[in-house]
């Protein structure tokens, strides 16, 4: 009589194989780590970036928003991936592809959500609730709210305030409401400019990209562009006043005042460049274009000297 045995379970080594680990590396979209450059803002315009301690808090806060953000790729892709087989380049996704399954998408985007929390924590309260603040908008952005019309844009542009917020809360210093208003202007131009760029630049299989993002087909171009100049009004007029407040201070802070004109030729270089359909990767068009490389290079040494050598 044939012996009756359970199926052997699955071997822990094998979850951690070379092509699994680079799916799971591709499933975290190191690409998109950047964002939580946003978490050293606060401290360096605080000018306190300099001293080791805050430093440190800042990289750990970087590190758990990486986290969290990880959480949130992993599971959209799990949510997505029946849509992304039959887009053109999202099929290639490791979900959609096959070269992860979704129960193990799933547990790593709970895994690194839950690690990611757990580093926030360490940083003291304020950092982690900011973090869940973080966490539960984008979950419910994955589960169905990206596909409202207008609140995609602001739960988008929400998560790089908070990532602002959190570097202060992280490093302990004073948040500023100038900050806050510019982190959001400024968040919402990007959205702005990359929905403009996503609906440009549809492919020829446009059922493919309404099946991926149909919130696009809600937007119209006057619509996109009405919010663009919004966005990008409210962001030189609130850094213009903040940046202005030091006119007539000493030689040195009034770099901060100079420091307007490369940030406005910044925006508006950039405002241009979505209006040709680029903009869909704002990361990428900073180092492609020469202008707005310059005027954020411009920018940075201005900022940076007023504030570090005054």
């Amino acid at each position: 009589m044939t012996e009756l045995r359970n199926p052997p379970a699955p071997e822990l080594h094998r979850l951690a194989t070379p092509s699994r680990l680079r799916s799971l590396l591709r499933l975290s979209r190191p690409q998109q780590w950047h964002k939580s450059l946003m978490l050293f803002a606060a401290p360096v315009a605080a000018g306190v970036i300099s001293h080791p301690l805050s430093l440190l808090r800042a990289t750990v806060a970087a590190a758990a928003f990486i986290l969290l953000s990880i959480a949130i790729y992993a599971l959209n892709d799990v949510r997505d991936a029946p849509d992304d087989r039959r887009h053109p380049v999202k099929q290639y996704r490791p979900v959609a592809a096959g070269a992860l399954s979704p129960a193990a998408a799933r547990v790593w985007g709970i895994a690194t959500g839950l690690a990611g929390l757990a580093v926030a924590g360490l940083l003291g309260l304020p950092t982690f609730l900011i973090g869940l603040a973080y966490v539960i908008p984008q979950l419910l952005y994955v589960y169905g709210l990206k596909h409202v019309a207008v609140v995609d844009v602001i739960l988008v542009a929400l998560g790089f305030v908070l990532r602002a917020a959190a570097g202060g809360t992280a490093t302990r210093v004073p948040v500023s409401s100038w900050f806050l208003v510019v982190s959001l202007f400024g968040s919402l131009f990007l959205v702005a400019g990359k929905r403009q760029a996503e609906r440009k630049n549809t492919t020829a299989d446009a059922s493919a990209d309404a099946r991926s993002r149909p919130v696009l087909a809600a937007y119209s171009t006057a619509w996109l562009d009405q919010l663009t100049t919004v966005a990008l009004l409210g962001t030189t007029m609130s850094y213009g006043l903040w940046a202005f407040q030091y006119l007539g201070a000493d030689l040195v802070r009034q770099l901060l005042t100079v420091s307007f004109v490369p940030f406005l030729t910044g925006l508006l270089r950039y405002g241009l460049l979505v209006s040709n359909g680029r903009g869909e990767m704002p990361e990428h068009e900073i180092f492609r274009d020469r202008v707005l490389l310059i005027a954020g290079l411009a920018w940075a040494l201005l900022v940076g000297a007023g504030l570090y050598l005054a």
